[in-house]
């Protein structure tokens, strides 16, 4: 008797419940699971940053800056561009360095994310990416690199 009323128990246990929070299901236990492919972007040193979730995998990245013009200021270009032939031997394994069109540099990096995930480890990712990016934002800005253009990010309202 007393075997039936724990089968019977058992049975009767709600199934755990998932929570839509933006992009994510919540779990129970404070797992999350992406329902599409989430971005989460924040400032960093006034830079912005973003992080792309994709099959357990966080893409990072930040506009670390911009190379000055050669109009506006031709000695800083020279120096900027001597500094960026020796950076990207120095960054972090896995972390790239790129030159975009319109003169602004990103850093990049991507990692792997627990699983199963969680607010603290995505967290967790970001402010470690961005401790990590400080060294490079001081070499960058000693070197002469301008602001990159402004504009809000996409996604991100000025409070």
């Amino acid at each position: 008797m007393q075997a039936a009323a724990e089968i019977a128990r058992e049975g009767a246990r709600q199934p755990e419940l998932s929570i839509p929070h933006g992009p994510f299901l919540v779990e129970a236990d404070g797992s999350l699971h992406a329902r599409e492919t989430p971005s989460l972007r924040f400032t960093w040193r006034g830079r912005g940053c973003e992080a792309r979730l994709d099959a357990g995998r966080m893409r990072l990245s930040a506009v670390a800056g911009a190379i000055p013009y050669t109009a506006e200021s031709p000695g800083l270009r020279a120096g900027m561009l001597a500094a960026l032939g020796t950076l990207p031997s120095e960054l972090p394994p896995g972390w790239r360095l790129r030159l975009l069109p319109d003169h602004r540099l990103r850093l990049e990096s991507e990692t792997a994310l627990p699983a199963p995930t969680t607010a603290t480890a995505l967290v967790g990712q970001l402010v470690g990416f961005a401790l990590a990016l400080d060294p490079y934002l001081d070499r960058l800005d000693s070197a002469g690199a301008v602001s990159p253009p402004s504009g809000a990010m996409p996604g991100m309202a000025k409070t």
